[in-house]
């Protein structure tokens, strides 16, 4: 290819087009790029080099649009949002931003002119390790509807060195290595030099002789912006999100130290500021851990809101006469949950310390600025910060959240003496002489205008039990706010077989930024043509899918058999463990069968994908245990009639003709390594069921359940989060329900703990087979004890597995039927795109300009 490629280069000349949407002089522009923008040794150009080049390319548009952006808001000084969040979850943005710039098909012709194809460059990219799962995901959804909507907006977050982890699956099950996306450099950010602010740690409060309060020492590192470009669909809004990078000045160097021989002590501002940006959610069992997590969360507020002021009083310089009560009427500040909490006194400190306001306008200013997007139930997300370690590192802003506290509490006592008794638990301090903690989602809920949840069942949850004494306060500060998905990422781009004929039986495309027209494909459910197009278009994703997973786990999978999918973080609440549970259970009675019943079964490949947390032991042998059963069941002859050695297979499908003669009896059991977008854009696509089994009334909303649903992909799930307004949307004859509803989950817990659970035999016969040694010799006992008992840390089955079981394994049978009739699942999965048009996240974000951030569309002309 090398040889190719500079063959082909030499015929292209080498000329900076950076506007032109002609293949010959994108391909001139490519190749301008990699010779004048070198990032390698001279006369390569494989995938890699033409990769980096390419995206330069596009980015020289983007940066145009970019700037044409900050000058027409510039211009106009609309309100704007800025979204704070400690995670994105971007994906490759190659293929992403030519389809939304609309040049993809200019693009794919001008590699082609340089001796490559499209597909190849793509894969090429790395993804930007900068989230962990749907909290960063759903950030990255919404930067894209907001760019799409022409909404004055940025996105805030921090540049994460390694991320969360790569993961690794050995015979030891899980192993996490650093995340290599910016061992190179990434060629989508642009680092502005000019854009640098001081955050500080530590020190003590000084007062002033006029009682103001200044706070001085410490340490202090520098905030160092770096911008993506996010490009809106079909449209020139090219918005920002900043990235925050922590650095330490050339002074704070120490020179005579490093030339005495001390070279760690001469450096250690310097190695400190790289900690703060080096790892995502780093492990905080030790107090370092604490400290490090609370820095990465103040590091991202500080140098965000002096940002904002910044710009808001440039904004401000020309015009005259102005007053801080004007602020919030031109900046609407957005937390995703809890935290980028201390935005809120960080805000006061700035307004009070810094621009000499007075506590009660400085507090007018901050709670009618910042809102707040609550995305758990889960008591142990929900952040409690120990006191002493907050005056440690934040000694000025812990006086400021004692202030908060105190006024909360004189309000109480003098509006509402009802709820005296509830003070306790509503404050924002817990005084605990054993624990002493600040609770950030009280501190959200106390100081935020707005309070969101992001499903109608999870929002109803907050304001009927974790929030239900605040709701009595403020009753209109609570809303709901369903979750979306940018349509553009999640079918568009990654389905184009099924984007194509869906807008060629709708006779638009306008569906890409209207999700609503979605439901115009009903009237063709049983038209047997739009079955037939559908159903090729399912098995092209299929196929690739099949290819994927045989390059990286060795597993060749039968694309005739029902694809079966799960993936998310692996946590005990989600339920990977009640589908490996039925998947071990099937396995069992496959092999009782004999050959002839065994033939009349619904042949499956069952995948899982996810991380498990570092430190999270149970989720990590739920990891190991899908890979050990995996490892049996797949070569096991019984229940696999087909060839099973790994094949090489090219870039076609057609090798799959030689593996498939005919649709199998049996099932697979598959671990998906390292899920990250990138496997989610070739997963998704190539799914028909996918499970979404959480306990009911544990997940807020999740996403991928749309993302699946939306690829006509049907679900298996729970009454849980989103679930319930999926089910609504796309006709519940069309959703396989089981399991214990939301309302009645507490009386089971404590009927378990009364010792009255009578589990399903079924239940008790998985476990058994697990002890039994049939899937290898690792100790399973500790996971297999969480399900047992009826109470106590560790067991008891809090999440009620046992319980869901038996239901589950039913509904898995009616799947097992559906799926039997092809034209009935054919419809049922028309059905399920034709139903989700409200998950789009253009929806979601249209509602939050509207009814929390008050801000309107600024398109640039």
């Amino acid at each position: 290819m090398a040889e190719n490629g500079k063959s082909a280069t030499e015929k292209v000349p080498a000329v900076a087009n950076p506007l032109s949407e002609q293949p010959s002089e994108i391909a001139s522009n490519i190749n301008y790029h990699a010779q004048f923008s070198p990032h390698f040794s001279p006369f390569k150009f494989e995938p890699e080099q033409a990769f980096f080049a390419t995206a330069e390319s596009v980015r020289d548009r983007l940066v145009k649009q970019w700037n044409e952006t900050f000058l027409h808001y510039h211009k106009v000084d609309p309100k704007q949002t800025y979204y704070l969040s400690m995670e994105y979850l971007q994906g490759r943005a190659l293929t992403n931003a030519i389809g939304n710039l609309d040049i993809q098909n200019a693009y794919a012709e001008a590699l082609n002119k340089l001796g490559h194809e499209l597909e190849e460059i793509a894969e090429q990219e790395k993804d930007a390790a900068l989230g962990n799962g749907g909290l960063g995901r759903l950030a990255s959804c919404f930067l894209d509807s907001m760019a799409t909507l022409n909404l004055p907006a940025w996105g805030y977050g921090l540049r994460y060195r390694y991320g969360l982890f790569k993961q690794l699956i050995t015979k030891q099950g899980q192993e996490e290595i650093a995340e290599d996306w910016l061992e190179k450099f990434s060629p989508w950010e642009v680092v502005r030099h000019d854009i640098v602010f001081p955050v500080r740690f530590f020190g003590s409060i000084e007062i002033n002789p006029d009682g103001s309060r200044k706070w001085v020492g410490g340490e202090v590192v520098q905030a160092l912006a770096y911008d993506v470009p996010i490009p809106g669909y079909k449209t020139k809004n090219t918005i920002s999100l900043r990235l925050w990078e922590a650095k330490a000045r050339a002074e704070d160097f120490n020179l005579f130290q490093f030339n005495d021989g001390q070279y760690e002590s001469a450096a250690q501002l310097h190695s400190r500021a790289q900690q703060i940006c080096a790892v995502l959610y780093p492990g905080d069992a030790t107090e370092d851990g604490k400290l490090l997590r609370l820095k990465q969360q103040f590091f991202l507020c500080s140098a965000s809101l002096q940002d904002i002021i910044l710009r808001f009083k440039e904004r401000r310089s020309g015009k005259g006469s102005w007053k801080w009560s004007e602020f919030p009427s031109k900046v609407a500040v957005q937390l995703n949950d809890t935290h980028p909490t201390l935005a809120i006194p960080e805000l006061m400190r700035l307004l009070m310390d810094d621009e000499r306001l007075g506590w009660d306008e400085a507090w007018d200013v901050t709670t009618r600025t910042i809102a707040y997007t609550n995305h758990t139930v889960l008591p142990e997300a929900l952040e409690k910060w120990s006191q002493p370690v907050m005056w440690k590192l934040l000694p000025r802003h812990m006086e400021i959240i004692e202030e908060i506290d105190k006024r909360f509490l004189a309000m109480i006592n003098a509006t509402r003496p009802d709820l005296e008794h509830k003070l306790p638990t509503m404050r924002v301090l817990d005084h605990n002489p054993q624990k002493p903690v600040v609770r950030m989602a009280n501190l959200c809920v106390v100081s935020a205008h707005t309070v969101n949840g992001v499903a109608q069942l999870h929002s109803d949850i907050l304001k009927a039990e974790l929030f239900a004494d605040y709701v009595s306060i403020w009753p209109t500060k609570f809303q709901n706010k369903t979750n979306g998905i940018t349509p553009r990422r999640w079918l568009r781009f990654c389905s184009p077989e099924l984007s194509n004929i869906i807008t060629k039986w709708l006779k638009t495309d306008q569906w890409v930024t209207n999700l609503d027209l979605l439901s115009g494909l009903r009237e063709f459910a049983d038209n047997a043509d739009f079955q037939d197009e559908w159903a090729s278009a399912k098995m092209a994703n299929k196929q690739r899918l099949a290819q994927y997973i045989l390059r990286v786990t060795g597993v060749s999978i039968d694309p005739n058999s029902l694809f079966d999918i799960q993936v998310k973080r692996i946590h005990e609440y989600k339920r990977q463990l009640l589908n490996i549970l039925g998947a071990i259970y099937r396995y069992k009675k496959l092999k009782e069968m004999s050959p002839e019943l065994r033939k009349n079964t619904t042949s499956r490949t069952i995948m899982i994908g996810g991380k498990a947390f570092a430190t999270y032991t149970n989720a990590k042998r739920i990891v190991k245990l899908v890979n050990d059963v995996g490892a049996v069941v797949n070569n096991d002859p019984e229940v696999n009639s087909y060839l099973k050695k790994p094949v090489v297979l090219h870039n076609t499908f057609i090798s799959y003709a030689l593996l498939f003669s005919k649709a199998t009896s049996g099932i697979d059991v598959v671990f998906v390594p390292n899920y990250n977008v990138s496997v989610a854009e070739m997963l998704i696509p190539g799914s028909e069921l996918s499970q979404h089994i959480s306990t009911a009334g544990m997940e807020a909303s999740g996403t991928s359940n749309m993302k699946f649903a939306l690829n006509g992909c049907l679900i298996i799930g729970t009454l849980d989060g989103a679930n319930v307004e999926i089910r609504e949307e796309i006709g519940e004859e069309n959703f396989f329900l089981f399991g214990a509803r939301a309302d009645e989950v507490p009386q089971l817990r404590k009927d378990r703990e009364n010792g009255l659970f009578k589990p399903d035999p079924r239940f008790e016969e998985a476990k058994q087979f697990i002890r039994s040694g049939a899937f290898g010799s690792y100790d399973y006992n500790p996971l297999l004890d969480s399900l047992e008992g009826n109470s106590g840390y560790g067991r008891g089955d809090y999440f009620l597995v046992g319980h869901d079981f038996p239901d589950y394994m039913d509904a898995q049978a009616r799947v097992d039927e559906a799926y039997k009739d092809r034209k009935k699942w054919l419809k049922m999965s028309i059905l399920s795109t034709a139903g989700s048009g409200k998950f789009s996240s253009d929806r979601t974000i249209a509602q939050y300009a509207k009814e929390i951030w008050n801000i309107e569309e600024c398109q640039v002309p």
